[in-house]
Formats: C-alpha cells, structure tokens, sequence
C-alpha cells in the first residue's frame, strides 16, 4: 500500500543531552488510515511530529512525508497540522480568526463554512474566541487545518486537557476526518483513544519504536474462556472443534484460541455432548494490555 509518511532511522538529540529525544525512529503510515503514535508524555512524540512538519531539524536519519523533504513547500501545501495549543486572537470571532489564516496561508475562505460545520462550531462561529471553551478552540484549531484539505492531517494530543464529553467529541471527529483518501496521524498518551480511533498503531517509548502494525494484530489471536464440567470432556472436545487453534487451562478454565464469531457453535457441541458450560465469552486483549508487555508496568495511565 502507498506510504505517506515514511522516517528512517530519524533520530534528534538536543544540546549535550546523553539520551536523544527520537532514536533511530522508523514509521510507515499508509495513505488513507487513522494512524496513532502511543507514548507516555517525553516518549518523543511531539519531536516526532515537529520534525515531521520542518520544524525541527533531525540530528540523523530521513523522512519522507507525501513524497516529499519534511518542510517542503509542496508537502506542506497538501497537509493540516494541530501540534500543541493553537494560539487565536481572544477579540475576534471564530469565523475571522480562520478568515485570517487562509488569508494568509493562500487559501480560499470559501471553506470556512464548510470546516466550521465539519467541526461542529458553525452556530458560534460568530462569537468571540475568548468566550470559547478549551474544547471549542482544539475544535477551532482543527477547523484551521482543515482549510486546505489536506490529504495528511496531523493532530498532536487532541484531547489533552478536554473534559470526558468534549473527549468523546474530539474522538468521533477524529474518527470522521480519517475516512476516504485522508490519512490522519493522531499523537497521544491514551490507550483507550489510539484502541478507538486508530487502524494502525506505533508504540514510542523513550523515542523508540518498539511495536508497530494494526490494533487488531498488536492484541493478538483472538480466544475465547470456558468454564464447564466436566473440564476433562470439555477440554477433549474443544481441542477437536473445527478452528480451534490452541486449548489452555488456565485455573479453573479455558482459554481457546478460536474467533469468538464461532463460540455459539462451540458451545452447542458442548451441550450436545452432556458438558455444562456455565461461562463462555470473548476474551479479547486491550491494547493496554500489550502496551504493558512491552513496556512493563508504568506510573498512572501510560505515564502521563
């Protein structure tokens, strides 16, 4: 599949600072998904993406981002940033604070409508920013680099600082923009929104790579756990069930490798044969779980 985004061994080091910010990072995000880079805060994250948009030069290595030197006038005229808090002037509108980046950046203000609207702020488009919420101006920010239509938009943490509702907002948004030939990169610390939002996943800690690929295949196979009596029969009759991979036991159950799609046939085989089953459901793997398989136990959520 085409790659928009590609780094080779990309690594940045500030002043005489024994450990780099980014070392040796290698990312390959394809055209058209919703791509999430995990990490605790100071993973590299943020210098990541900096370097990804010109920014910031990197001490080594390359980047490639829609065919393109980061920084490049033609990449940059072709793709949308939030990295940080936008910055707005408090007395103007909404509406007039976009009127003024696509002024000044050379886009048509004709979008601005269309933008406010995608990003659900067309009624206080009107309003002064500095009654907005801080919801309202990540919303705002987004809109900005919506302007262009860019076919790669990059948002940095967009939920930090949000309360639960305006998170579950941000996300859906998120989810919305990455659909058709758009390719978003989300930046965040949180499991639960990279495990809702994302196709594919890079796992960042201490500016490395350590995992990379779809959410699906970080969680693993798929399982199912069973209890039933008696455990001896159940176990015969599970290891010999069509699609079964693996069977385990595992205290007072069993863990299967089989997709939970084929559970309720299972469960028929086992009644049939005389076995009571009195638990059978989906075991499924959270990329938290993974997260701290490869990582070990971290502070808080994932070390915010």
């Amino acid at each position: 599949m085409n790659e928009i985004i590609t780094t080779a061994a990309l690594t940045k080091r500030f002043g005489s600072l024994r450990e780099p910010a980014v070392d040796q990072l290698d990312l390959h995000v394809r055209r058209g998904e919703v791509y999430g880079l995990l990490g605790p805060n100071g993973a590299g994250k943020t210098t990541t993406l900096r370097m990804l948009l010109g920014l910031q030069r990197p001490t080594a290595g390359t980047a490639t981002v829609l065919d393109r030197p980061p920084g490049h006038p033609e990449g940059l005229a072709r793709l949308g940033a939030l990295v940080e808090e936008p910055a707005y002037y408090p007395y103007m509108s909404g509406r007039d604070n976009l009127r003024a980046i696509a002024r000044y950046t050379g886009v048509d203000t004709a979008r601005i409508g269309a933008v406010l609207t995608t990003v659900g702020l067309l009624e206080r488009a009107d309003d002064k920013v500095k009654s907005y919420s801080f919801g309202m101006r990540q919303r705002l920010g987004v809109a900005a680099a919506l302007l262009k239509d860019p076919e790669l938009l990059i948002l940095d943490e967009p939920t930090n600082g949000l309360d639960p509702a305006s998170i579950a907002a941000m996300r859906e948004l998120v989810r919305s923009l990455g659909t058709g030939d758009r390719t978003v990169v989300l930046s965040s610390h949180q499991l639960g929104e990279v495990e809702q939002v994302c196709d594919r996943v890079g796992v960042i800690q201490a500016g490395r790579l350590i995992a990379e690929g779809p959410v699906a295949e970080l969680r693993g196979t798929a399982a199912v756990w069973l209890v039933a009596e008696p455990v001896e029969r159940a176990l015969h009759i599970a290891s010999s069930f069509e699609g079964v991979e693996a069977v385990h036991a595992e205290n007072s159950g069993l863990r299967i490798l089989l997709d939970p799609d084929r559970a309720a046939d299972l469960n028929a085989k086992l009644v049939q044969a005389g076995v009571r089953v009195s638990e059978l459901r989906p075991l499924v793997r959270s990329l938290e779980d993974v997260f701290l398989e490869l990582t070990g136990p971290t502070p808080q959520e994932v070390g915010s």
